[in-house]
């Protein structure tokens, strides 16, 4: 795969940086816009001047804003007043594109990208990307991938939205392949960012407040592949996924020296099961032979593993396995080594993590299942055995149909807690199966534990924001382990 154009910048190559950088604004003092920060600051030879458009005072900005001021930033709070000129903004993740902000920002810059576009451009000219987005699937598919290409023996690290930022791992040049779970907000201001490999997972309807329609957030998603024909790279592509699909047949429309990139499209129409190259002739393909995983890629056909051998369980996580196995052998890993790393990957924490049990019952923390697709990803992971399942949460407001069709199919019974839950509680009132209301996530979970017998399972899979309750996804989750040890030990918490 040839590599982007690089230049000198301090004595330093990097990948499709300029020498100078000039005048940077950086929009935003979250974790992202403070690790922009810190590494603009130490670029005190290709940096004119660094100023940061906070937002909104509150104390740990403020604290953040006085240690860069003492290293020479300019730091503006409750403003979009941009009276200076910039050679470059860098947005965090959590501005929108159409915000008032963002495109104020943008008046006054000669380039704005995002943070991944940032950190890409500023990385050694030879290092290797594999850029992984979707609806779900990205944090599993991420983290697998990079223990795959480690068991491969490739100097990687799993960077963007788990893990190191990516200008911090950037920084800090200690790997040589990034493996960069990158969400629509990050991909919705790249320009030139090319991945030698891109993998397309899925997507359904989320984030769209953030991006104002479906169709935005679709084109932001697309974005990882957007650039390939520079790196003659190649995307993985989630051919079961109905939107997803529509992509794959227009790439294969493409002749490949108009297209210039290859394509792997995992699964088809008729599910994980298909070989696109059977159903439409494509040259590429991933797909379950019976039950082995198995990637034809270059002409080669490999044969994995069984789906029985994966430690991850659900049919999703098939589907995740597959597409970073395909990753991992595009940069070109030994089949062995992506077989090992397959069998000895566990579960990710809050991704249907087995957390404990009490009075014999199986509990699961899926927290991360923050909207409706998700949720419906963990119904269907345990195969014959119905989950009690604890919905709720803030409310994203999205359609519930489809969850309580599927929810009737797989699950014993359901508890509907917190701000969402009367609306989820409506939602199953005409449902045959059994439904019921808490306040919160602690009463729901005593509440399932009471209906709920030796051998039974109980999974947090809220299909919602945690907002309501918890400052995060991943402490509501804690909080749910908690709840686990405590009643598992007999205690009331």
């Amino acid at each position: 795969m040839t590599q982007a154009t690089s230049h000198m910048a301090g004595g330093t190559q990097h990948k499709a940086a300029p020498a100078a950088l000039g005048n940077v604004l950086v929009l935003g003092l979250g974790k992202t816009g403070e690790a922009v920060c810190d590494y603009c600051l130490d670029q005190s030879d290709r940096i004119t001047s660094l100023t940061v458009a906070a937002g909104a005072r509150n104390e740990s900005a403020e604290q953040v804003a006085a240690s860069l001021e003492a290293r020479g930033a300019r730091v503006l709070f409750d403003t979009t007043d941009f009276t200076q000129e910039y050679d470059l903004c860098i947005a965090s993740p959590g501005i929108s594109q159409f915000s008032d902000f963002y495109q104020h920002a943008a008046a006054h810059a000669s380039e704005l990208i995002s943070e991944v576009e940032f950190a890409w451009r500023e990385s050694a000219p030879d290092s290797v990307w594999i850029a992984i987005t979707g609806t779900n699937g990205k944090t599993t598919t991420t983290a697998l991938c990079a223990h795959l290409l480690q068991e491969a023996s490739m100097n990687a690290a799993a960077v963007g939205n788990i893990g190191d930022t990516c200008i911090d791992a950037v920084a800090r040049g200690q790997v040589d392949c990034y493996v960069a779970e990158v969400s629509s907000y990050q991909l919705a201001s790249t320009k030139q960012f090319a991945p030698q490999v891109a993998v397309l997972l899925n997507i359904t309807p989320d984030h769209i407040k953030w991006h104002k329609s479906f169709e935005a957030y679709c084109e932001a998603k697309q974005r990882v592949y957007a650039n390939l024909a520079d790196v003659n790279g190649v995307v993985v592509m989630d051919a079961t996924n109905d939107v997803v699909r529509e992509y794959v047949k227009t790439l294969k429309a493409l002749p490949i020296d108009q297209r210039g990139f290859s394509y792997v499209p995992l699964g088809t129409a008729a599910g994980i099961t298909g070989d696109m190259r059977a159903a439409c002739g494509a040259q590429n393909a991933a797909w379950v032979e019976g039950d082995m995983l198995t990637v034809a890629l270059d002409g080669a056909e490999i044969a994995l593993v069984k789906t029985g051998d994966l430690q991850i369980p659900g049919e999703h996580n098939v589907s995740n396995a597959l597409a970073a196995a395909s990753a991992a052998l595009a940069v070109g890993c030994d089949p062995e080594a992506v077989r090992a790393g397959l069998r000895s990957f566990k579960a990710l924490e809050h991704r249907i993590e087995a957390c404990g049990s009490v009075n014999g019952i199986e509990c699961y923390n899926d927290s991360k299942a923050t909207n409706v697709d998700a949720t419906l990803k963990a119904l269907a992971a345990f195969g014959d055995r119905k989950p009690i399942v604890l919905l709720g949460g803030d409310d994203k407001g999205t359609s519930l149909d489809v969850l309580v069709d599927e929810a009737t199919k797989h699950c014993k019974a359901v508890i509907c807690y917190g701000e969402a839950g009367p609306r989820f509680f409506a939602a199953f009132a005409l449902s045959s199966l059994p439904s019921y209301e808490a306040p919160h996530m602690r009463e729901a979970f005593d509440k399932a534990l009471a209906l709920g017998e030796p051998g039974d399972i109980i999974v947090l899979s809220p299909a919602c924001a945690s907002f309501d309750e918890f400052s995060c996804f991943e402490e509501r989750g804690e909080v749910f382990k908690d709840l686990v040890r405590q009643r598992g030990s007999g205690g009331e918490g």
